[in-house]
């Protein structure tokens, strides 16, 4: 017959304990939830502040996610024009090896050289699917500033506006796009 333990394993049930405590937790959140929907509510000005301020939030993370991706493909924009002169060098050792008649080492070079060339075609799917990401966030984040401006006066909204695009410009400057 099998130990406590062996079960635990099999089911993935290794603390007993921790089943009431997310029951409660859960019950907890429920209640917590139910008690802020009624005070929202309730309180129609507070539930417009709180659904500003997520969206304010959201706005946030996604410039801090906008700044994020450009890092990550000024990183790998610079690992490419590194491996583009690997590439280079390879390519002519390649013929250099195979002019001289080395023809095992040609054959190793050439083989080192498909390498960098795979891990390059890589790379480029990556800044793809970076600049993808990107145009997502992009989107999400205009779509966000199309919903904070609405209902909100024109002076705050071209004010808010402002901002944006200062923000968005010290993000370039940040970002060395500028």
């Amino acid at each position: 017959d099998r130990t406590p333990a062996d079960r635990d394993r099999k089911t993935g049930d290794h603390n007993p304990r921790e089943q009431p405590m997310s029951n409660w937790l859960e019950k907890l959140e429920r209640e917590l939830d139910q008690r802020l929907s009624a005070f929202l509510s309730q309180n129609p000005f507070q539930a417009q502040l709180f659904k500003q301020q997520h969206l304010v939030d959201r706005a946030r993370s996604l410039q801090h996610q906008r700044v994020h991706l450009q890092q990550e493909a000024k990183e790998l924009r610079k690992q490419l024009l590194a491996l583009a002169a690997d590439v280079r060098a390879w390519a002519e050792r390649t013929k250099r090896a195979t002019r001289a008649g080395g023809q095992e080492l040609s054959r190793r070079a050439e083989h080192h050289l498909n390498g960098l060339m795979d891990q390059g075609r890589s790379q480029w799917t990556d800044l793809a699917d970076l600049g993808r990401r990107f145009k997502e966030v992009d989107q999400q984040l205009s779509e966000l500033n199309r919903q904070q401006s609405s209902g909100v006066s024109s002076l705050d909204r071209e004010w808010a506006l402002f901002e944006a695009e200062q923000e968005l410009e010290q993000l370039r400057r940040d970002a060395g796009l500028s």
